[in-house]
């Protein structure tokens, strides 16, 4: 209805100024019977706010759908009233509805063959990397152990940039499974044995009882425990020599946490965490954060249907916590 108002604004003011017009010329003529005149001037108007009427209630449609905003881009083949202006913007809104499809296939094609790159790119990249391993188990100390550091950052960069690269498409990348929450903290703790002797600080696993069963996808929650574990060292390092990783319940939800005695987030840092590309006042510090470790966690959590909850205080340490709910925690059922 506003935009009907403003459309025929104009048209209102200027028939009203017409008839004001008409009268005057009358009246200046010598006229002065207005009671005619003022009621051929009710007749303009009435026959004025019949057509506007009827204009409006026979394009209600047509402004209706040019007022409220689209839910989808499939609501602009709507079509409405067959009068000229709306089969031209009905029209209209199919060739760009034609056109923006074609532009996101061309994009989504674009980014596909971008991951599929990435993808083979990073997988490439581990090859030479695992080769300079090799070598430099024959070398002696330290250098064996700085190339093996080196080689373990690298690693760890390029599985961040996998993972990102296939958080996109999570949803086709998901195999959703039982998993026994203690192995896969074995299997982690494993694969980061060097990286714990390297920073010197150490893992102490808690459970609370054995046998924890999840609903899960393995790799990704591989992934997710790595990169809170990762931080948990990292922001350790030269405070505390341990971290602890305890498996136990909570009302009824099974719980994978990570606590360290480190550093701490900084309270003006907290409300940014997981905010992409973010590093914070550590990240700067320590120079190693790439911002995207609790970003990509979290997002992996939310499309995997888990909660993450985290408490720290600056000097005293960090606790992350990854929840699975009720109906994910087989031991529950």
């Amino acid at each position: 209805m506003k935009l009907f108002l403003k459309e025929h604004a104009l048209l209102i003011l200027v028939q009203i100024f017409q008839f004001f017009v008409i009268l005057m010329i009358y009246y200046l003529d010598g006229y002065h019977h207005l009671l005619p005149a003022l009621y051929a001037m009710f007749l303009g108007l009435f026959f004025l706010g019949v057509y506007l009427i009827y204009h409006y209630y026979s394009r209600r449609l047509f402004y209706k759908r040019l007022t409220n905003q689209l839910e989808s881009l499939d609501q602009s083949l709507q079509k409405s009233e067959h009068t000229p202006i709306s089969e031209a913007l009905d029209q209209l809104l199919k060739n760009q509805y034609k056109h923006y499809q074609e532009q996101i296939k061309r994009l989504e094609s674009r980014q596909e063959e971008h991951l599929k790159f990435m993808d083979q790119w990073v997988h490439q990249m581990k090859t030479p990397l695992s080769v300079i391993e090799l070598i430099a188990q024959n070398l002696d100390e330290p250098e064996s152990s700085n190339i093996r550091e080196e080689t373990h950052r690298m690693k760890t960069g390029l599985n961040t940039i996998l993972y990102m690269a296939r958080l996109r498409t999570i949803e086709q990348d998901f195999h959703i499974k039982p998993v026994d929450l203690a192995k896969l903290v074995s299997d982690v703790n494993h694969e980061n044995k060097r990286f714990y002797i390297r920073n010197q600080v150490y893992p102490q696993f808690i459970q609370e009882k054995e046998g924890m069963m999840v609903e899960t996808d393995e790799k990704w929650l591989f992934f997710m425990l790595s990169q809170l574990i990762n931080n948990a060292v990292k922001y350790s390092k030269g405070k505390s020599k341990t971290i602890s990783i305890s498996i136990y319940e909570r009302n009824g939800e099974a719980v994978l946490e990570v606590m360290d005695y480190g550093v701490g987030i900084p309270e003006s840092d907290k409300r940014r965490i997981f905010e992409p590309f973010f590093t914070g006042e550590n990240g700067r510090k320590f120079r190693e954060s790439t911002g995207m470790g609790l970003y990509l966690t979290r997002e992996a959590a939310q499309q995997l249907g888990h909660t993450i909850e985290i408490d720290s205080k600056a000097g005293k340490g960090t606790s992350v916590r990854i929840i699975f709910s009720e109906t994910q925690n087989i031991t529950t059922l």
